[in-house]
């Protein structure tokens, strides 16, 4: 087998197309993954994590890719991201205020995708539509474009009533997603959640939630020739060296004649790859 290259993993290159187009990054190095599909491939995990932020090495890998002081410290590794209505941005707590300027002061776009079922997302707007190749959705539809990401999350929880928030990973991997009317769903949950949407315009300005009426459903095919009957899952820390026939790739997933493995999960790992 040759080694492709060898670096610093990151979660896979995503560009949108007929299918979606993947590439392992590598430190600075792009692998393109596509051609791999129906080949036998190797993953080596060389037995080293150095955090993405200061470069520090670490045992382990906290909130993908960072050791634990930076975990501990960055804004991107606080609460706030995960659960983003609970921004503490305007008391002044915010681990690095310019960041959250930056990252969550800006338009946010809340979505329905079909991945494993219809569930309700939300992602920069700047995201589009690498968010939704990421989590394997095929298809996605943009509902709402919001002012803050904190906004975007009083949205969601709002919307989560109605419908799920979470994909169901290994659903998404044993098959394609059965096709769902999103517009349909869309119109339901304005319907239903009217009153809560309202309120939100009503305490943030009219033009800080607003619906995004000519919006299309987003068509997404990936590159997937066969879909494994039983989801084994590997863990490149119990066993360092993955290797199978690749059948495919969804989402940030490889999809192996051995099992699967989720790469962003891995962000940080120094890894080599070998066709």
């Amino acid at each position: 087998m040759l080694e492709l290259g060898r670096g610093a993993l990151n979660k896979m290159s995503v560009q949108l197309g007929a299918p979606v187009d993947y590439a392992f990054r590598l430190d600075d190095q792009l692998v393109p993954v596509n051609p791999l599909i129906g080949k036998t491939v190797r993953l080596q995990y060389l037995g080293a994590i150095h955090c993405s932020h200061c470069g520090r090495k670490t045992n382990k890998s906290f909130s993908q890719g960072y050791c634990y002081p930076c975990f501990k410290k960055l804004p991107q590794c606080d609460i706030c991201i995960v659960s983003p209505e609970r921004c503490h941005h305007e008391l002044g707590t915010c681990r690095d205020a310019d960041w959250g300027q930056q990252f969550c002061m800006t338009d946010h776009v809340v979505y329905l995708a079909n991945s494993s079922g219809v569930k309700v997302g939300i992602t920069r707007a700047t995201q589009l539509p690498t968010r939704w190749l990421d989590q394997g959705a095929s298809q996605a539809l943009p509902i709402l474009r919001v002012a803050t990401r904190q906004q975007s999350g009083l949205v969601e929880d709002l919307l989560r009533s109605q419908v799920a928030d979470r994909t169901n990973w290994r659903a998404l991997l044993k098959g394609d997603a059965e096709p769902i009317d999103l517009l349909e769903i869309r119109e339901t949950l304005f319907d239903r959640c009217a009153e809560g949407l309202l309120a939100l315009q009503q305490r943030f300005g009219l033009q800080a939630v607003q619906p995004l009426a000519d919006a299309e459903v987003v068509e997404m095919r990936y590159p997937v020739e066969r879909y494994p009957t039983k989801i084994v899952s590997f863990d490149l820390d119990k066993t360092p060296v993955v290797e199978g026939t690749l059948m495919g790739i969804k989402g940030q997933y490889l999809i192996f004649d051995t099992g699967v493995i989720n790469v962003r999960k891995y962000t940080a790992y120094l890894l080599a790859v070998h066709a």
